[in-house]
């Protein structure tokens, strides 16, 4: 008997439990929604602000200095200096040099070694 008596008297109030589940799904006015959520920042990348620059130091500055030298560089002292695989190295010239830097890339083979130099 005392089982029931203790259910009986630990049930919440109709009333009760209405008042605390509206408080808890209630929307928030926009105001308090917008006082709640951080402002968002406008960020935006660096751009090179000429053709061809770089971070001084920057792996990509690395290449560039070696793409502009007289003779070009080849793909095995671009590796030398950048620690990159050969085809990654390919990939970088294709898609940053002359795609997205809009550079003019040459490539020429002397004594059967392709060489890559700016033009």
């Amino acid at each position: 008997m005392k089982t029931q008596e203790t259910a009986a008297t630990t049930k919440k109030k109709p009333a009760e439990a209405k008042s605390k589940a509206t408080k808890a799904t209630a929307k928030p006015t926009p105001k308090e929604a917008a006082a709640k959520t951080p402002k968002a920042t406008k960020t935006t990348k660096a751009k090179p602000k000429e053709k061809g620059a770089a971070r001084a130091g920057s792996k990509t500055a690395i290449i560039l200095d070696l793409l502009r030298r007289k003779e070009g560089a080849n793909i095995a002292e671009i590796a030398k200096a950048t620690d990159w695989q050969n085809h990654s190295i390919r990939g970088f010239l294709s898609g940053q040099i002359t795609q997205k830097m809009g550079l003019k890339l040459e490539s020429e083979k002397v004594d059967g070694e392709r060489r890559y130099r700016l033009g």
